[in-house]
């Protein structure tokens, strides 16, 4: 990523642009986790979830730790999250204002 702010946004909306990438820091909200428990969560292949989780790793979004011959993958900051909430109450407005126009169209 680029240290240039604006660089640095749009890298990040790209790193999250894939949506198992959001279901994955969805997931890790709650505490640190295996990718075998993430992947039950999301319902997706512990392979592509350990290839997303390797993505994210790159930038920063995700840190692992290791114990055993267990991986345990947490979030680096938490602000991401206030990232994803405001994308969340986005979207919340805009099913709002879809549902206001079509109830005018009735």
């Amino acid at each position: 990523m680029a240290f240039e702010p604006s660089y640095f946004k749009a890298d990040l909306f790209k790193v999250l642009s894939n949506p198992v990438r959001i279901q994955i820091l969805d997931a890790l909200r709650v505490s640190e986790q295996s990718v075998n428990s993430i992947a039950q969560q999301i319902e997706a292949e512990p392979s592509a979830v350990s290839q997303q989780l390797a993505v994210m790793r790159r930038y920063n979004l995700v840190r692992s730790r290791k114990q055993g011959n267990f991986v345990y993958y947490s979030v680096g900051d938490a602000t991401i999250f206030k990232v994803l909430d405001a994308a969340l109450e986005l979207f919340h407005n805009h099913v709002i204002e879809m549902r206001e126009s079509l109830q005018k169209l009735e």
